[in-house]
């Protein structure tokens, strides 16, 4: 049996949402049904603007008397703030929980402590565990070889995941170009949320034209934020990277274009091909055979 890979999540922190009202409170305001997370099973969601855009990307835990939400720790006073906006007489108390740090487990279960929670990452279980411990807690309790933050994001991006401030900016992505659509991060039956009526649109309709992809050059790719062009016209930016592979938010129609016209697509000098995940329901670009 092959050991457990554990490598310690900095950026990511933990928001508290607790008190009577708290089930009804979230469930009227994010993307997906708080309902699912349920026992040990956690969702993935978003909070979106009123035009349907992603402010914050988050998982959500149940636990005694409310739920963590696991979330980017720059943005985790932010949405404090947000969320308290929101909050009006509803029985609620919202607050961070600096307490609590976030691991990633991958390649086999890790052993779990007292004291620790950990759920299966919703968005794909090949990413493997996330678990929040106590701050003063040791890694290595956990029976895992021990890994760093770049490792998790290398597999991540071998994956096909995108991450929020990485690979899609805030406040100007909607929920199916950062892939909440394929990874059970927005739920269409629920009802209302905040953002709906956009993103039940896009939907219904099909209109989503970018889509967060997985890309290969043919050497070491630049630095995130790199344009990605086809026929010297850009296309779309590059997000996360690592070595030779990443992530890019890309204009898919503006690629399948470019792709049947025989023009290459190009990070800078490095020549790049799109890969399909085997996850992926969506339709990717391909060279047209000559």
């Amino acid at each position: 049996m092959s050991q457990c890979s554990v490598a310690l999540l900095a950026d990511r922190g933990a928001v508290r949402v607790s008190g009577a009202g708290a089930r009804d409170f979230l469930q009227g305001l994010i993307t997906n049904d708080i309902e699912k997370a349920q026992g040990e099973a956690a969702i993935h969601a978003g909070l979106l603007t009123p035009q349907g855009k992603i402010l914050f990307d988050f998982f959500v835990l149940p636990i005694a008397g409310g739920f963590l939400l696991d979330a980017p720790k720059a943005k985790a006073a932010e949405l404090v703030q947000r969320l308290a906006f929101y909050r009006l007489r509803a029985q609620v108390e919202i607050a961070q929980e600096p307490s609590l740090i976030v691991a990633a487990a991958w390649d086999a279960p890790p052993r779990l402590p007292k004291g620790v929670i950990a759920y299966t990452d919703p968005r794909l279980p090949a990413l493997g565990v996330r678990i929040l411990l106590p701050a003063k807690a040791s890694l290595a309790e956990l029976g895992c070889a021990l890994a760093i933050e770049a490792d998790y994001h290398s597999r991540r991006i071998s994956l096909g995941v995108p991450e929020g401030g990485r690979d899609y900016a805030y406040g100007d992505t909607f929920p199916h170009e950062a892939l909440f659509d394929q990874f059970a991060g927005v739920d269409f039956k629920k009802g209302c949320f905040v953002g709906q009526e956009v993103v039940s649109r896009m939907e219904h309709r099909g209109t989503a034209r970018k889509r967060i992809v997985g890309i290969e050059g043919e050497g070491p790719l630049p630095a995130s934020g790199s344009e990605i062009t086809a026929g010297g016209n850009a296309i779309g930016t590059l997000g996360s990277v690592c070595g030779a592979s990443g992530l890019a938010l890309l204009r898919l129609d503006r690629a399948e274009e470019a792709l049947a016209a025989g023009l290459p697509l190009r990070v800078g000098e490095v020549a790049v091909a799109l890969r399909k995940p085997a996850w992926a329901h969506f339709p990717i670009p391909a060279p047209v055979s000559p």
